[in-house]
């Protein structure tokens, strides 16, 4: 877990490894041990994420799923509302994973007929399936209020549920909206944050978390003045690869080996840690072993984030399956 207020403390050692793929319940380790790029959120090597890709809902490799699917509206800021689909027996699940701001069903029924409602809405209303994470993390310094998020969702779901040619198979959700802004600790998110970079190896990551919203995870980070005995205080990781159940989901606890970073014991010592705030990818920590830090401040490429960040990133969509 990663409760605001506790401070991690810890350095990336070796290289970052392939995390391999799952099967069965079970992670297989990848046979090619693959060095990976300390600067991407993907935990996979090229061949392990196809091997993933050839049974995955994602890719449309598995449309014979016989499991019911739900189709979600998710907000992430004002003009910034997606389509999307996941798993009945999910739940919010994949909703706290994207970092959602808040959401609402649209929909329930067949895998194919949860597709065929994201593609509609696609071609008709013009709704993205996707958003860069740079438009995600602007939008969320700056959130109106939450009755203003409630009624763009309405009125997107009152327009979605009206179009004509929604899959007969599809049962419709009356419109109920959730809102993350206590699950995530928005309010805690200063309206400017710079962004932490990939980690290399010996590279070091001090500071104290603020909140943890999908896989970012906002820190306040240490200015070197911690005071005599604070290194000898904190405790770092007990040791292992990084993401066993792939480090994500920051907000919800889950963010894989990370949730050990820190101890039972981190220095929690008022005016210990101070300074800018930062938002990592947890996803980026991800198949590094991870030590102790040794110094007092973070060694990671810390970059400021101005307007336009994430313009030329692409639109965000993705080719439609109908």
């Amino acid at each position: 877990m990663l409760p605001a207020g506790k401070v991690l403390a810890f350095a990336a050692q070796g290289e970052r490894r392939c995390l391999g793929v799952r099967r069965a319940g079970r992670r297989l380790v990848c046979p090619y041990g693959a060095v990976l790029d300390g600067a991407s959120a993907r935990d996979q090597c090229a061949r392990c994420a196809q091997l993933d890709r050839s049974r995955s809902v994602a890719a449309d490799t598995m449309a014979d799923d016989p499991r019911p699917y739900g189709v979600y509206l998710a907000y992430f800021g004002p003009g910034l509302l997606k389509v999307g689909i996941t798993a009945a027996e999910r739940g919010p699940a994949r909703l706290v994973e994207q970092g959602a701001v808040a959401y609402a069903w649209l929909g329930r029924g067949p895998l194919m007929a949860a597709r065929r409602a994201e593609a509609l809405l696609g071609s008709a209303l013009a709704v993205p399936d996707r958003f860069a994470k740079a438009a995600k993390r602007a939008a969320r310094g700056a959130l109106p209020p939450v009755p203003d998020r409630v009624a763009e969702l309405a009125q997107l779901h009152c327009a979605a549920q009206g179009l004509a040619g929604w899959p007969e198979t599809l049962q419709p959700v009356e419109f109920a909206c959730a809102d993350h802004t206590e699950l995530f600790g928005l309010d805690r998110i200063p309206g400017e944050v710079a962004e932490l970079g990939g980690m290399t190896s010996g590279a070091e990551i001090v500071g104290e978390v603020l909140t943890g919203v999908g896989a970012d995870v906002y820190l306040r980070l240490a200015t070197g003045g911690e005071g005599e005995g604070a290194a000898e205080e904190r405790e770092g990781v007990a040791g292992g690869r990084a993401g066993g159940e792939r480090a994500g989901g920051a907000g919800s606890g889950r963010a894989g080996e990370l949730g050990r970073v820190g101890g039972a014991n981190p220095v929690g010592v008022a005016g210990r840690v101070g300074g800018g705030v930062a938002v990592m990818d947890a996803r980026m920590l991800s198949g590094w072993v991870l030590g102790a830090a040794m110094g007092r401040v973070t060694t990671v490429p810390v970059r400021a984030v101005g307007p336009g960040a994430g313009e030329g990133e692409g639109t965000g969509r993705q080719e439609g399956l109908f």
